[in-house]
């Protein structure tokens, strides 16, 4: 029996298999109730995906980055369908330009018997070095679940500003990094 796992990227234009949005579906939006549908984003074609997938095409964890536009400091709805909540700006992105281009992670999911395998960091790694090498980034920022921020920490994000509740989906922290450009 073969147990590898391949970490696949996807470039912004890459067509995601429905094995892709069923786990981001199963471990993000399901188990909150929510509808079929909200796990797809309308920037979606234009972001870069990753994901851990076995031989057989299952996937197990799922992770997305896209580039923040200029004219925006991040706040958008958190998921797709009616009454989603906006998420609040990162608003040190708002008071520093020199931190573009700006890049946000979103949608990160792991299966629950997947999980404390370092999938979720592989990813994050994955997503990072994907966006330095296609877009430039300088700074990444996401909104983390309570029980993410651990994993993120151990990847050298940073927490910032205060707690605040994402109606429906619970509470969250904002983080932030710097990406290195020292390598290049």
């Amino acid at each position: 029996m073969d147990n590898s796992l391949s970490l696949e990227i996807g470039l912004p234009g890459t067509l995601l298999s429905e094995a892709y949005f069923d786990c981001r579906f199963s471990c993000l939006r399901e188990p909150l109730g929510f509808a079929r549908g909200a796990e797809r984003l309308a920037d979606d074609p234009e972001a870069i995906h990753a994901w851990w997938e076995t031989a057989k095409g299952q996937v197990l964890a799922v992770g997305r980055i896209h580039k923040i536009p200029s004219n925006s400091a991040g706040s958008q709805a958190d998921h797709a369908g009616l009454n989603a909540t906006q998420c609040p700006p990162f608003t040190p992105l708002e008071e520093n330009g020199n931190l573009r281009p700006a890049v946000q992670i979103r949608q990160m999911g792991t299966r629950n018997e997947w999980r404390r395998q370092g999938l979720a960091s592989g990813l994050v790694v994955a997503l990072e070095a994907a966006a330095v090498s296609h877009w430039g980034a300088k700074s990444g920022w996401l909104q983390a679940r309570i029980e993410a921020i651990p994993m993120y920490e151990s990847e050298d994000w940073d927490q910032y500003g205060d707690e605040y509740d994402v109606k429906g989906i619970g509470p969250h922290c904002s983080m932030w990094k710097i990406f290195d450009h020292s390598e290049e």
